[in-house]
C-alpha cells in the first residue's frame, strides 16, 4: 500500500495489539516515514521498519517474490474515523489546518502565491473522482519526492482525501519539512472531476502531421528515417521497426541524421514532444510528424519492436536507481545505502532545511 494508506488501514490488517507490523520499501526512506507515521498515530502494536528495505533483503542473500497483487481490504467507517482522529492529533501539532474556499482564497493572495493542490488517496481513487484542479499525488510518494511535485520553495499545499486521514498524517510530514499546508475536507456538492490528470501544455507548434497509414508506406518503401525523441526506457520497450533513438537535446548536434535520409519522422508517445523537437533541426523541408505518436502507430493495428534498436545517443537521460531492475549491481546498492546512511549528518551541516522533529514533549515518540 503507499505509504499515506497505513494509518488508514492498519487496523484492519493487524487487529491483535500483539501483532508485529514491519514496513518496508525499496530503500529506507519510505518504510522509515511509514513506520514513524504509525508509531506518531499512537498505534499499539509494535512496529518496526525493515533495516535498508529490498536492497538489504537482497544484500543479505535473501529471495524477493515478484509479481505481487495484495492489497489492502477497504476500512470500515468507523475505523476510518478513528484513523482520521489520529492522523489529524499529529497534524495539528504541527500547524496542518482545514482550509474552506473562502480562507483557501484568502491565502492565495490573489494569485500572487504559487498553490499546489494535491490528491493524496490511491490512483485509482482519483481517476473514480477527485475536486475539480487537483492532480494525484499519493501522499507517501509526495512527502519522498517533495522535489520533484512541488519545485516552488514557500507555495502553499493543499491536501484532499475522502476524510479518512491521509491528507493529515501527509500533512504532518510536510509540515514538518518547513511547508505551508493546509487540508481541503471533501465536499460532496463540490466541484468534481474523473479520469486521469494531464499536466497543462502550451499550445503544440503548427508541425506536418502523417497519418500510421502513410508512415507505414513511407518505411515500407525506404523513403523515411523514422526518429524517437521519447525517453530511452520507452524507445526500448516498444518503438517504430526501423527507428532510431536520439534524445531531444541532440538532435542539432547529429548532422548526418539531417542529410542522411531523404524524409524524417518524428515520434514520441503520443507525438506532442515530438512536434516540439521540429524546432530543434535545421530548416528542412522533409519533417513529418507521426499524427498521434507511437500511441497512434499501435492504435492503428501496427506492431512496435522492442530492444535497443538503433540508439544514435547513448542511454543517459534516465536516472536508474539501484532498487529498480532484478539485475542491479550488488556494489550499486550498497553505494546507495552508503549515501542514505551518510544523510542525516550531511544535514547537519546544512543550515537550510528547516526539518522539525516530533518530540515526546509536542506528542509523538520519535
Amino acid at each position: 500500500m503507499p505509504g499515506a494508506e497505513l494509518v488508514l488501514r492498519v487496523s484492519v490488517l493487524a487487529p491483535d495489539p500483539a501483532t508485529t507490523v514491519v514496513v518496508n520499501c525499496a530503500g529506507r526512506t519510505r518504510s522509515i516515514i511509514g513506520a514513524q507515521s504509525l508509531i506518531n498515530a499512537g498505534l499499539a502494536n509494535r512496529v518496526l521498519a525493515l533495516r535498508n528495505g529490498t536492497i538489504g533483503w537482497t544484500l543479505a542473500g535473501l529471495a524477493l517474490d515478484h509479481g505481487q497483487g495484495r492489497r489492502a481490504p477497504e476500512v470500515p467507517a468507523a475505523s476510518a474515523r478513528q484513523a482520521r482522529a489520529a492522523a489529524w492529533a499529529v497534524a495539528g501539532k504541527v500547524g496542518v489546518r482545514q482550509v474552506d474556499s473562502a480562507r483557501l482564497r484568502a491565502l492565495e493572495d490573489g494569485g500572487r502565491r504559487t498553490v499546489y493542490r494535491f490528491d493524496v488517496r490511491t490512483p485509482e481513487e482519483y481517476v473514480a473522482g477527485h475536486p475539480a484542479g487537483f492532480r494525484p499525488a499519493p501522499g507517501g510518494q509526495l512527502v519522498q519526492e517533495t522535489d520533484w511535485f512541488a519545485p516552488v520553495r514557500g507555495a502553499l499545499m493543499v491536501l484532499a482525501d475522502d476524510d479518512g486521514g491521509r491528507a493529515a498524517m501527509t500533512g504532518s510530514w510536510l509540515a514538518q519539512m518547513g511547508w505551508d499546508v493546509a487540508v481541503w475536507p471533501p465536499d460532496p456538492a463540490g466541484p468534481a472531476e474523473d479520469g486521469p490528470w494531464w499536466p497543462a501544455l502550451p499550445p503544440t507548434p503548427a508541425v506536418t502531421l502523417a497519418g500510421p497509414a502513410q508512415v507505414d508506406d513511407w518505411l515500407q518503401a525506404q523513403e523515411a528515417l523514422v526518429v524517437d525523441v521519447d525517453t530511452s526506457p520507452r524507445f526500448l520497450g516498444g518503438h517504430l521497426p526501423g527507428a532510431v533513438w536520439v534524445p531531444r537535446a541532440d538532435l542539432p548536434h547529429l548532422p548526418g541524421l539531417v542529410s542522411g535520409s531523404a524524409r524524417l519522422v518524428l515520434t514520441s508517445a503520443d507525438g506532442v514532444l515530438a512536434a516540439f523537437a521540429v524546432a530543434d533541426l535545421p530548416p528542412r523541408a522533409a519533417v513529418t510528424v507521426l499524427a498521434g505518436g507511437t500511441a497512434g502507430w499501435t492504435g492503428s493495428g501496427r506492431p512496435l519492436q522492442a530492444g535497443p534498436g538503433g540508439m544514435l545517443s547513448p542511454p543517459v537521460d534516465v536516472y536508474h536507481r539501484p532498487y529498480e531492475g532484478t539485475d542491479v549491481d550488488p556494489a550499486a546498492m550498497q553505494a546507495y545505502l552508503d549515501w542514505e546512511h551518510g544523510l542525516v549528518a550531511q544535514l547537519e551541516r546544512d543550515g537550510t532545511h528547516g526539518f522539525t522533529v516530533l518530540t515526546e514533549e509536542r506528542g509523538a515518540c520519535i
